[in-house]
């Protein structure tokens, strides 16, 4: 995809050379559950925090954090780099993950900014964070296992870059393009947050039971999905022959039934926090074929 170097006025944060960050009032990832091997649903502001075992990438599971992308187990990344930029430019420039990151988070930024201008809505940028092994989030402890994630609390994404090697050498979701999906998707996150939806799933799940709560999960994330889907369509014309089978592959590496089968050997559906591999690529394709929002409702009838 021929993104942009990104806008030096972007809000950047760069953890990466800390101290690990400690635990701290109720983390919780985009992984929620998701993954088979260690999906974690933590709980930002008094919500239920649950580590599973073994994760992937990090879930939203609606709760805490919200965001990862995948729903599998991920074992945490290697070779974090130890080095913080100082400034956006800096950090963004540290290694070429970074940049593509930034580049990725620019696009959507300013991609989101002209939906919402557009809509007479109210947009709010929000952070990117950069951590290497260990961070801290408004959310709790930011670690590399639990993938990228987006902290409704501080409205932060919270990316371990090595987690691109993990996606494209454990998952096979290779590309450029695979990589801005994960931005995007987390992005996705955040306009969740801007509009309400994140904070009307967590009451719902402190309502109901954790099968229900898993249910109102799949659908966050595949909404998140879909604008992700969204944003692409937005970028259409920088778009690259391969980019959207890149992301459609992306899509199906991360399917919670997919990753329970290579992690456990069966699939247990109640269990799902982002969504059946073709789920995830039929929430994509939505965002990607009608770069409208409005396609996004995931929360009326069947997915």
């Amino acid at each position: 995809m021929r993104l942009d170097d990104f806008d030096p006025n972007i809000n950047v944060e760069d953890q990466r050379g800390q101290g690990g960050g400690g635990f701290g009032g109720g983390g919780g990832g985009l992984l929620f559950g998701l993954l088979p091997m260690i999906g974690s649903r933590f709980g930002c502001g008094g919500i239920v925090v649950v580590l599973i075992v073994m994760a992937l990438f990090g879930g939203l599971g609606g709760l805490g954090n919200l965001g990862g992308m995948l729903g599998g187990g991920s074992s945490a990344p290697t070779g974090a780099t130890r080095k913080a930029g100082t400034d956006t430019t800096s950090s963004c420039t540290l290694t070429p993950e970074s940049k593509a990151a930034c580049n990725a988070f620019s696009s959507a930024d300013h991609t989101w900014e002209a939906i919402f201008a557009k809509s007479g809505q109210q947009f709010v940028a929000p952070k990117l964070v950069f951590f290497g092994g260990n961070g801290q989030s408004g959310c709790g402890a930011a670690q590399s296992a639990m993938g990228p994630f987006y902290c409704p609390t501080d409205q932060g994404i919270y990316l371990d870059t090595s987690f691109f090697a993990e996606l494209a050498n454990r998952f096979g979701a290779k590309g450029d393009f695979a990589q801005d999906y994960v931005i995007a998707h987390e992005f996705g996150h955040h306009i969740q947050k801007l509009l309400g939806t994140n904070e009307q799933v967590q009451r719902a799940q402190r309502q109901g039971s954790e099968t229900e709560g898993n249910a109102m999960s799949v659908r966050l994330e595949l909404q998140a999905d879909c604008y992700a889907g969204v944003w692409a369509n937005a970028n259409k014309t920088r778009l690259e022959p391969g980019d959207i089978e890149e992301g459609m592959t992306a899509a199906q590496a991360i399917g919670d039934d997919t990753l329970q089968k290579q992690s456990q050997g069966r699939v247990v559906p109640d269990s799902f926090t982002h969504g059946t591999s073709a789920q995830r690529q039929s929430w994509l394709k939505r965002g990607l074929d009608s770069g409208d929002p409005a396609q996004c409702d995931t929360f009326s009838g069947a997915i």
